[in-house]
C-alpha cells in the first residue's frame, strides 16, 4: 500500500501557512536595523542573518517532526529534569520576558510614534500598552475566530504592503550605502549570526513546530519520515519568503542612513523609509497592519502561554494565569523598545546555543544511538559558555569572564560555545559506551 502524502498543492498552502506563523511584526524591526549598522557589509551580515533567523527555524521544525513530540519530548532527551525547565524558560522568552511585550512596543514605535511626535513619550507608552494589552486580555479569554481570521488577511495585506515597499527602495533607493559601523567590520557574517537570535524563531519553532506537524497528519500524513521529509519542503517555502523580506528590509535600512541617519531601532527606521518612499498614506497603511498584525500576536502567545501553565498548574485558573502575563508584559513593554532588545539579547545568547544544539543532535541522534549522555553532555557543553556569554553581554562580570573565555577558539566570532558543545558530546558518548 502506497503511504500518504501532501500534493504539491498542500505542500504550498502548509508553506505559506508556516511563513505566516513566522512573519510576526517584531520580526520585521530587525533587518533594517542590521542594515543600517552593516552598511557596505550588509549582504555578508544578513547571510550570518539568515542561518539563526530562517534555517534554524526551519530545521527545528524538522527535529521536532523526527522526534514526533514537542518541546518537552525533545528536552527529555537530556533529562526529565531538563524537560520540564528548559520549555518553561522558552516559554517565559518568546512569552512575558520579551516576545508578547516586544508585540506592544513594536505596535507604539510604529503604529503611534509617527503622530505624537516627540513630547510625553513615557506616558503615550502606557496609555497605548495599557489598551493595547487589555484588549489583548480580552481577547485571550476566548481566541475566537476573529483573530485567526485577521491573520489570515492581515499577512497578505502585510505581504503586499512590503513589497511595494521593496519595489520602490530598489528602483528608487532612499540614499547611499554608508561603511559598516564598529561591530560589522571584523566579522560581519557572525555578527548577523547572533543579530539572528533576536527573531526567537528558533526557540519559536520549538513550540509551535506542532501546529504544521498536526496540518500535515490532519491530511493524512502520519509515517515520521515522510512527516519529516515534507517538513523540509514546508520549511523550504516558508524559508524561501523569510528570505526575500530580510533582504529586502536590511537593504532598505542600509541605504537609509545618508538620508534619515543612524536611527535607535527598526521601528524608526521602517516608519521613516515607509514615509520616504510610500508617503504619509504608506505610513498610515503600514502602522494599521502591523499594529493589528502585533494584537493578534499578542493574543496568541499570551494563550499559548497560559495553556502552558494551565498544565504545568492546572489549580490556577486559566484567566489568572493570562492576567498576570498581560500585566507582566505591560510593565516590559514600557521599557520603550531599544532598551527591551538590549535587555533581552543577553537572555537569548544564554538560550540559543542550547536550542541549537538540542535541534542538531535530534538531527543526528541515528549517528550515536540517541544516547542520553551525548545530549547531557552538549547541552552542558553549550551552557558553560553561553551562560557567561550572556553576563557578559549584560554587563555582568564582564572584564573576568571575557579574560577567561577569550582562549576559546571562535570566542571573538561569539560561538565560542561549538567546542565545548563537541566536546561534551564526544565525553558523553564516551562514558555511555563504556556502560
Amino acid at each position: 500500500m502506497n503511504k500518504k502524502t501532501l500534493t504539491n498543492k498542500e505542500t504550498v498552502a502548509i508553506g505559506l501557512m508556516m511563513f505566516a506563523l513566522f512573519l510576526g511584526a517584531g520580526n520585521l524591526i530587525f533587518p533594517p536595523a542590521l542594515g543600517q549598522q552593516a552598511g557596505t557589509a550588509v549582504w555578508t551580515a544578513i547571510i550570518g542573518f539568515l542561518v539563526t533567523g530562517v534555517g534554524l527555524p526551519i530545521l527545528a521544525i524538522v527535529a521536532i517532526a523526527k522526534s514526533g513530540g514537542d518541546l518537552q519530548k525533545v528536552s527529555n532527551k537530556v533529562s526529565p529534569a531538563f524537560g520540564l525547565f528548559f520549555p518553561l524558560v522558552v516559554y517565559l522568552a518568546i512569552g512575558p520576558l520579551f516576545g508578547i511585550p516586544r508585540t506592544g512596543s513594536v505596535a507604539f514605535e510604529i503604529g503611534a510614534t509617527p503622530y505624537t511626535g516627540e513630547g510625553a513619550q513615557t506616558l503615550l507608552l502606557f496609555i497605548f500598552t495599557l489598551v493595547f494589552f487589555g484588549v489583548s486580555y480580552w481577547l485571550s479569554l476566548n481566541p475566537s475566530k476573529l483573530v485567526s481570521r485577521l491573520g489570515k488577511y492581515l499577512t497578505p495585506a502585510l505581504v503586499i504592503l512590503l513589497t511595494v515597499l521593496a519595489l520602490n527602495g530598489f528602483l528608487n533607493p532612499v540614499g547611499s550605502i554608508q561603511e559598516p559601523s564598529e561591530g560589522y567590520t571584523q566579522f560581519p557574517f557572525f555578527k548577523g549570526f547572533l543579530e539572528g537570535y533576536l527573531t526567537m524563531d528558533a526557540i519559536a519553532a520549538l513550540v509551535f513546530g506542532i501546529v504544521v506537524i498536526s496540518r500535515m497528519k490532519e491530511h493524512g500524513v502520519t509515517e515520521p519520515k515522510e512527516v519529516a521529509r515534507k517538513a523540509v519542503h514546508v520549511g523550504l517555502i516558508a524559508g524561501s519568503g523569510l528570505a526575500l523580506v530580510y533582504f529586502s528590509l536590511s537593504y532598505l535600512g542600509a541605504t537609509s542612513v545618508s538620508e534619515i541617519g543612524m536611527m535607535d531601532n527598526g521601528g524608526l527606521i521602517l516608519t521613516a523609509v515607509s514615509r520616504m518612499l510610500l508617503g504619509e498614506t504608506g505610513v498610515v497603511l503600514l502602522s494599521f497592519v502591523i499594529v493589528i498584525a502585533c494584537l493578534t500576536t499578542s493574543v496568541g502567545l499570551i494563550s499559548a502561554f497560559g495553556e502552558y501553565l494551565k498544565r504545568v498548574a492546572p489549580r490556577v485558573p486559566y484567566p489568572v494565569t493570562t492576567g498576570i502575563i498581560a500585566l507582566f508584559s505591560l510593565l516590559m513593554a514600557n521599557m520603550g523598545l531599544t532598551q527591551l532588545i538590549a535587555f533581552s539579547l543577553p537572555m537569548l545568547i544564554m538560550i540559543y546555543p542550547i536550542a541549537i544544539v538540542l535541534i542538531v543532535f535530534v538531527l543526528i541522534d541515528r549517528i550515536f544511538g540517541q544516547k542520553a549522555a551525548v545530549y547531557k553532555g552538549a547541552v552542558i557543553g553549550a551552557a558553560l559558555i553561553s551562560v557567561p556569554e550572556g553576563l557578559i553581554t549584560a554587563g555582568i562580570f564582564a572584564e573576568p569572564l571575557t579574560s577567561v573565555l577569550s582562549i576559546l577558539p571562535f570566542f571573538e566570532m561569539g560561538i565560542g560555545w561549538v567546542i565545548p558543545a563537541t566536546a561534551g558530546a564526544v565525553i558523553g558518548w564516551f562514558f555511555s559506551a563504556e556502560k
